[in-house]
């Protein structure tokens, strides 16, 4: 008996039916990404891949296509071709790029129907350092190569009690769509001395970056005098590296490094200078100069505290003055000189 057209209508959209499904996927600059998707394998398949309209991969005749393939996904795709036998029609995206964002379409057809998976991709460049730095009363805090655009916040401590800077962000964006942030901090007042941070927060709000700065008062001290740099963390650190720089009229030079997770210091002044280790872990990371001199150590030290997420800068401007002769020793030679100007008068 034939079937009536009806039945053979409702048949014929069960076959067709399209199994539509919506995933959310982030993926990294420059990384490799898995765009999942799957299907009840009968046999053989035609598979394509779509960012909107435009063609990204496509499988049939039991080998990839590439006729119509847009040449900004060229070479950077492809299947688990092994594994499409098995219902595997997932893709892989090399070298993410911030363009691939959008929506994606796979598209399955076997014998037993069509099915159609959606993946709304997005795509981030995640904080990699925020640097800060400060000329005269204008700090600057910076980020390279981020996507999408971060928020940037300002803090001091302590407080200030009314006003006390004006800031100002740019935000420029390169060819590949990755963004460059630049925020500046005035200083107004007298208020060179407070600590300034610099937060750069990511905009799914899954990372923060912290910078600090702080330009301590100058330190005078004799030389031949033992004399201690402070430099303290603002806050808690772990698994951080501390570094000292001194400079005077040349570029900054290296005088030592710690890092807390092996507990090992490389010290260019072994002998001169040295850290309190125990102190150390608690974020107090002071140098100490033995015997300073005028003309060697003289000049401005900077110490750096880079942890998870965070960087602390301390800069100190030092001034060893001459060591002074004591008032005996001052009387003294008075003492010879008179009495040698005496004799030779007589």
């Amino acid at each position: 008996m034939a079937e009536t057209p009806g039945l053979m209508t409702v048949l014929l959209l069960h076959l067709l039916m399209v199994d539509a499904k919506d995933f959310n996927l982030t993926c990294i600059v420059q990384d490799d990404c898995i765009l999942p998707c799957s299907f009840r394998p009968t046999g053989t398949v035609v598979i394509h891949w779509y960012k909107q309209q435009i063609p990204v991969h496509s499988y049939y005749y039991n080998k990839d296509q590439f006729g119509l393939q847009n040449k900004h996904f060229s070479g950077r795709t492809c299947l688990f071709n092994s594994h499409i036998p098995h219902g595997n029609a997932s893709l892989l995206l090399r070298r993410v790029k911030v363009q691939d964002k959008g929506r994606y379409k796979c598209y399955t057809s076997t014998r037993k129907g069509n099915q159609e998976v959606f993946i709304n991709l997005e795509v981030k460049a995640p904080i990699q350092s925020v640097m800060m730095e400060m000329t005269d009363d204008l700090l600057t805090c910076s980020s390279q190569n981020i996507h999408p655009v971060p928020h940037v916040t300002w803090a001091t401590d302590p407080p200030p009690d009314h006003g006390f800077t004006e800031n100002s962000t740019l935000k420029i964006t390169d060819h590949k769509g990755l963004y460059t942030v630049e925020s500046s901090l005035r200083i107004l007042g007298n208020l060179s001395h407070n600590t300034y941070f610099c937060s750069f927060t990511s905009a799914d709000k899954t990372q923060e970056w912290t910078s600090s700065w702080r330009n301590q008062e100058d330190v005078t001290q004799e030389e031949g005098h033992a004399l201690s740099v402070p430099c303290v963390a603002p806050h808690t650190v772990q698994n951080f590296s501390l570094t000292w720089t001194f400079s005077s009229s040349t570029d900054p030079a290296v005088i030592l490094r710690f890092d807390s997770r092996t507990r090992l210091v490389s010290n260019q002044w072994e002998g001169r200078a040295e850290l309190d280790q125990n102190l150390l872990l608690l974020g107090n990371g002071s140098l100490l100069i033995h015997k300073p001199d005028r003309e060697e150590h003289s000049g401005t030290y900077t110490c750096t505290f880079s942890g998870l997420q965070s960087r602390h800068v301390v800069q100190t401007r030092v001034n060893i003055t001459e060591a002074s002769v004591g008032e005996c020793r001052t009387f003294y030679k008075m003492f010879l000189f008179l009495s040698n100007h005496r004799i030779a008068v007589v």
